[in-house]
């Protein structure tokens, strides 16, 4: 492999770091700077996309569900309601994604159409059935629990 010189200015304190850890390696503080940038650039080449649904797509997913979205009143009506138009909601990492319910092909995050999943919880009282990250529901149905009572300050309580 032939190597190009590149001129790179690092500070004093990350070259003495680095340079402690090379020698900790038992290799050059050239080989510690390329393994470093390689394991970088192969992170970032190998990093899963996030999965963005198509705006065009979205819009008149967003439309049509809209109303079966905001007037559900539990994770089992909302189903119902959305069976109607081929959709099903499936557990996606620590939220909700949408799909199509006849070829499970996946359309969207429900938080793309405008419900995530905190805001479902709340709404509903509960986790969605069979997620996975229950502590997701637990944080949000306790998150009043969490939030200090802040008090006025004792003179403003006397003009009170």
């Amino acid at each position: 492999m032939s190597l190009i010189e590149i001129p790179v200015k690092l500070p004093p304190d990350m070259i003495r770091m680095a340079e402690m850890t090379a020698r900790e390696e038992d290799i050059t503080l050239g080989q510690l700077v390329r393994q470093v940038l390689g394991q970088e650039i192969s992170r970032r080449k190998n990093a899963r996309p996030p999965i963005r649904a198509d705006e065009q797509l979205i819009a008149p997913l967003r439309a049509r569900l809209a109303s079966d979205l905001a007037q559900a009143n539990g994770w089992d009506d909302l189903a119902s309601r959305l069976a109607r138009h081929d959709i099903a909601l499936r557990e996606a990492g620590g939220g909700l994604a949408v799909h199509r319910a006849s070829n499970g092909q996946r359309l969207c995050k429900a938080s793309e159409l405008g419900f995530s999943y905190a805001r479902l919880i709340k709404r509903f009282g509960q986790a969605f059935p069979g997620h996975s990250h229950s502590w997701i529901a637990d944080r949000v149905l306790n998150a009043q629990e969490d939030c200090p009572v802040i008090e006025p300050w004792p003179e403003a309580r006397a003009r009170a």
